[in-house]
């Protein structure tokens, strides 16, 4: 939705940081956004209302975009300040979050482009309402070691390493098999968990996703096996609070709950 006009970079221009309805105005006073040179305010939309920020326009040119996106401790300050707008609004109301960058140049241009929107504002705003977003992360336990490969060393005469042991290759062979179906079993059992927490969890939410899962820290020998994110009514939350820990409790599996958050992954296509 971003739209910027190179040809008139010393103008001003709108930043876009959400869409809400009836916000509390002392929710945006006093925030900084993404410049000190205009404060934070709201765009009258009819029944919607933009939270919104006049900035430079040639700050926010392609090619002025382009370069933060390579600095970044500059794109962190942005996403940072971007994002400190949205939720301090969506804590007083429901609120649909923009896309950081999102600019018009001028306020008609910015008026004239979400009002096209309404209806998918509307839409979005009626199902987040008194709603937040909450993940859910499952981890497998760490492998079983290979006990082939745990074998003591034991210390004395060396082996004839020319005559091997009567059975010691097939032995080999049984414990290599041994172990590899040792992490089969906890892998499948670690998945099994995790479809279990993602439905009992999708019970008592309003909206689910499942995302890709992350690779652990080289340090960390866990896997994570289930990463889900809740759209939960705000009066259930004591709710999956409990259900978390009573499915942590029954599965003995590591779960890790988070929120609650804007709910972002939730005000796109409805």
């Amino acid at each position: 939705m971003t739209e910027r006009d190179p040809e008139h970079s010393d103008d001003n221009a709108t930043y876009v940081f959400a869409v809400c309805w009836n916000p509390n105005l002392s929710a945006v006073a006093g925030l900084s956004g993404v410049t000190d040179e205009a404060p934070v305010g709201t765009l009258s939309l009819g029944t919607l209302t933009a939270i919104v920020q006049t900035v430079r326009a040639g700050d926010f040119t392609d090619e002025a975009w382009q370069a933060r996106l390579s600095d970044q401790r500059e794109l962190e300050r942005y996403a940072r300040a971007h994002h400190n707008v949205v939720s301090a609004v969506a804590a007083c109301c429901p609120t649909v979050p923009l896309p950081m960058a999102t600019v018009y140049h001028g306020v008609e241009r910015a008026r004239d482009a979400l009002a096209k929107e309404a209806g998918r504002f509307h839409a979005a705003l009626k199902r987040i309402a008194h709603h937040a977003e909450w993940g859910v992360k499952v981890y497998a336990p760490p492998s079983p070691p290979d006990a082939a490969n745990q074998a003591p060393v034991r210390r004395g005469t060396p082996p004839d390493r020319t005559r091997p042991a009567p059975g010691a290759g097939l032995a080999y062979l049984n414990s290599k098999r041994g172990a590899q179906e040792r992490r089969e079993r906890s892998q499948n059992e670690a998945l099994r968990t995790a479809e279990t927490v993602d439905v009992q969890i999708r019970g008592l939410a309003t909206a689910s996703r499942r995302l890709r899962p992350h690779l652990q820290p080289s340090d960390d020998r866990r896997v994570q096996v289930l990463n889900a994110t809740y759209l939960v009514a705000e009066h259930r939350t004591e709710e999956l609070a409990h259900l978390t820990r009573t499915l942590r409790e029954r599965t003995g599996a590591h779960i890790e709950l988070s929120g609650p958050w804007v709910p972002y992954s939730f005000v796109g296509e409805v």
